[in-house]
């Protein structure tokens, strides 16, 4: 249940909370607010978190995927996708630097999007996976969803 809970705050909740109390006391361009907002949670936090967990032997990755009992192939796999992800995750962190949101939204936006693709055709995933997927897959969009924004008001000007 933890799991469940973390994952949508960060991927849905804190967001969406963090972005409205920002367009009510500051205002701004509501894309680039909650796309940033869903870089700093969805990317940064949550990739940082499950890296921590993942490198430190913690993390529910194997358990995701179906194995009870990790080979050490899998626990390599897990260690280095830790890594992986705790690199996005502090890139991720950047995106409330004014200049950095793009950047920082990218480094982990994009990985989620295609790992959400991936996962989505997979039969018989389990509520965790399934979770992943679908969160994956939304941080991926929001993160689509800025960069045109972003180049598209680069270019216009």
């Amino acid at each position: 249940m933890g799991y469940f809970i973390i994952v949508i705050g960060q991927t849905v909740v804190l967001p969406l909370v963090s972005g409205l109390i920002e367009l009510l006391a500051i205002g701004g361009d509501p894309i680039l607010v909650f796309g940033k907002w869903w870089a700093f949670w969805g990317v940064g936090t949550r990739l940082l978190a499950a890296g921590i967990a993942q490198v430190s032997g913690k993390g529910r990755t194997a358990e995701i995927l179906g194995s009870t009992a990790p080979s050490v192939q899998e626990l390599q796999l897990t260690r280095e996708l830790g890594t992986a992800n705790i690199a996005m995750g502090l890139t991720g962190l950047l995106a409330l630097i004014p200049g950095w949101t793009l950047p920082a939204a990218l480094a982990g936006g994009v990985f989620l999007l295609i790992a959400g693709l991936m996962h989505l055709p997979k039969k018989g995933k389990n509520p965790q996976e399934t979770v992943a997927t679908w969160t994956d897959l939304a941080v991926g969009v929001v993160v689509v969803v800025l960069a045109v924004r972003v180049i598209f008001g680069a270019i216009t000007g």
